[in-house]
């Protein structure tokens, strides 16, 4: 499936009055990992509360011990900084990298504003090498966008 043909059934599940937020998100979660073959692990991790850190939110992929990660550390704490996407081709050339699973070898995280304030992201990673492109960032960049509708 192409991320245009995606983009429709994400509005679909943002628009949907009987999901909850949670329901939502995973949701998304759900439909990124089914139909795009290079994304196998889809989260999203948000700001807590007051905290200089990022609590973790709806996911499907492997489980993760990584349920709160401090600004800073890691991928997702970097962008949560940053305000910027980051993608990174080969996890193992990372300094900053928090290893969630050996099979892992690329991640992008893409920050979700609202109201210009970055309150969270999407984490995918990618158990191919180098799998992501431009146009995964611009159809995430939408992803964010519709899911900064939400909250």
């Amino acid at each position: 499936m192409t991320f245009e043909t995606l983009k429709p059934q994400v509005e679909t599940i943002v628009s949907n009055s009987n999901l909850s937020h949670d329901d939502k998100l995973l949701q998304i979660c759900q439909l990124l990992e089914t139909n795009i073959s290079y994304y196998n692990w889809v989260g999203f991790y948000f700001k807590n509360g007051d905290k200089n850190e990022l609590k973790l939110g709806p996911y499907v992929g492997e489980p993760t011990d990584h349920t709160i990660i401090p600004f800073g550390k890691g991928i997702c704490g970097q962008v949560a900084v940053s305000n910027e996407n980051f993608v990174v081709p080969d996890v193992a050339a990372q300094d900053n990298y928090i290893a969630c699973s050996i099979t892992v070898k690329a991640e992008i995280v893409i920050p979700i504003f609202v109201n210009g304030e970055n309150i969270g992201q999407i984490d995918i990673d990618s158990n191919t090498p180098d799998p992501f492109t431009e146009a995964d960032e611009r159809f995430l960049e939408f992803v964010c966008s519709k899911v900064s509708e939400l909250l």
